[in-house]
């Protein structure tokens, strides 16, 4: 990001990624101890409107911030995030603190250890200041629950944040952190991500352990779409943190060997803004790499695949995870929660349980998916083997609350014109970086993802530093402005 420590020092520290805060802390300039009380300030002005932190860790934050400056003054301070500042997903299992899913019947619902890439970030001297909000369940693909409210875009709080990591979106957009970490089955890193203007990354299937997440994805189908990743500042943080909780190292792959597939069709819908951002990468690209504007195989039918795998069970096992040992009866708490807010469950879970009951493949559905997918597999592991994808991640910028929701949860199955960007690296598990490139019409961000196959993840951040620093890259919301 920055080139020195002068350059570094002159910057606010809100606004500086993992790398720079390191090099400062390295060099005596700054103290965890400092960055950490930056940080918690920062919190206590921009959430009473964002609303992206739901539980807090300061206390126990402070004093870890002590310990790693005498740590460090003393030549023992060790580690790739030691004195960072991090905040975590609600639904990842933090030592001493609650994880609810956003739901009302599991508040205070503290646990006893850490989930294993909590373990992993603090292993490496990461300080956690807390915890940010999801919707219930991790389910909807905008951030509201009935336990901790609606969590709002640090751009204009009239608009979402997306889902489900929207609270680590907006907490790593508004700049309370100096990275964090999310989970992503159905977009959950890429819409907080293109939504607020910060680095996402979905890992590839089976890369990162799932263990202390909750819900745990239990359905093997249902675990090939589920990634988890960094939500940072700089394409480079997001590689680091990936490196730190991938089972395995990714191996080195020369970026000039990839074509370059940048998105093109009339046939979904797509922002002018959007269009032109992805014009402007094509151009930007073409002369240094070899690259296309061909149609990406398996793409039309992404979305309806996805759905039809998120409904494997009708619902059911959410149902049974949103309910407890409550009768479970999502019309009558869709209808309770819409017209008297008394509904045990938020209207968005309670419709979407409902959703899932309408659209569960039968067992020969699911047995032609199997088939469908083990074909796909193998066409694009020989397609992607040395190939990027340059997609979208949503038709527009942040749109106002609920209008995503309504896009994506509708019966009349809109699903499918707006849900094939994301769905895409989530059917067919694959590795997603999404980067700010540029700003619509009235200043929002938008964000494109690089997808390819497992293993070429080195790849796609080397060719996410490229763009990041040929276009926007992240840029601070400044909250209320």
């Amino acid at each position: 990001m920055l080139k020195n420590e002068k350059d570094i020092a002159a910057v606010s520290l809100l606004d500086l990624d993992v790398h720079d805060l390191m090099k400062l802390m390295e060099s005596g300039q700054v103290h965890s101890s400092d960055a950490v009380e930056q940080y918690i300030q920062q919190i206590e002005k921009v959430n009473p409107s964002v609303n992206c932190l739901v539980e807090d860790r300061f206390a126990v934050a402070r004093e870890e911030a002590i310990q790693a400056d005498i740590a460090r003054q003393e030549g023992k301070g060790k580690g790739k995030l030691f004195g960072i500042p991090i905040s975590v997903k609600e639904s990842f299992d933090v030592e001493g603190m609650a994880t609810t899913g956003g739901l009302l019947r599991r508040k205070g619902f503290v646990q006893y250890e850490d989930a294993e890439v909590v373990e992993k970030l603090k292993a490496e001297g990461a300080i956690i200041l807390g915890k940010t909000n999801t919707p219930e369940l991790c389910f909807c693909q905008e951030t509201d629950n009935k336990l901790y409210g609606r969590t709002n875009n640090p751009h204009d709080v009239s608009r979402t944040v997306g889902g489900s990591s929207g609270g680590e979106g907006a907490m790593i957009a508004a700049g309370c952190a100096a990275i964090g970490i999310g989970s992503d089955i159905g977009g959950s890193i890429r819409f907080p991500s293109h939504f607020n203007g910060v680095v996402g990354f979905k890992s590839g299937k089976g890369c990162v352990s799932q263990k202390g997440s909750y819900p745990f994805v239990e359905d093997q189908l249902q675990q090939r779409m589920l990634g988890i990743g960094p939500i940072a500042k700089s394409v480079r943080d997001a590689k680091l943190l990936y490196e730190i909780i991938a089972y395995e190292a990714s191996p080195q792959k020369e970026l000039e060997h990839f074509t370059v597939n940048v998105f093109r069709t009339t046939d979904f819908p797509l922002s002018t803004e959007t269009t032109r951002l992805l014009n402007e990468v094509y151009l930007s690209l073409r002369e240094e790499f070899e690259t296309e504007r061909e149609p990406v195989p398996y793409f039309d039918d992404a979305a309806q695949v996805w759905q039809e795998i998120m409904s494997i069970d009708g619902g059911l096992s959410n149902a049974r995870e949103a309910y407890g040992e409550a009768p479970i009866r999502p019309i009558r708490s869709y209808l309770a929660e819409k017209t008297r807010r008394t509904g045990e469950i938020h209207q968005y879970l309670s419709w979407a349980l409902f959703g899932a009951s309408l659209f569960r493949p039968s067992p020969r559905r699911i047995q032609q998916i199997h088939e469908y997918l083990a074909n796909g597999d193998r066409e694009l592991e020989s397609y992607l083997e040395n190939r990027i994808l340059v997609l979208p991640v949503y038709h527009c910028a942040a749109p106002k609350h609920g209008i995503v929701y309504k896009e994506i949860f509708s019966i009349n199955k809109t699903y499918k014109k707006y849900l094939p960007y994301i769905a895409y690296a989530n059917t067919w598990g694959l590795p997603s970086l999404t980067i700010p490139v540029g700003r619509d019409a009235v200043g929002l961000p938008i964000g494109l993802q690089l997808i390819s196959k497992n293993g070429n993840e080195n790849a796609l951040f080397a060719l996410g530093e490229k763009l990041e620093s040929r276009f926007q890259g992240y840029e601070r919301a400044m909250v209320g402005k």
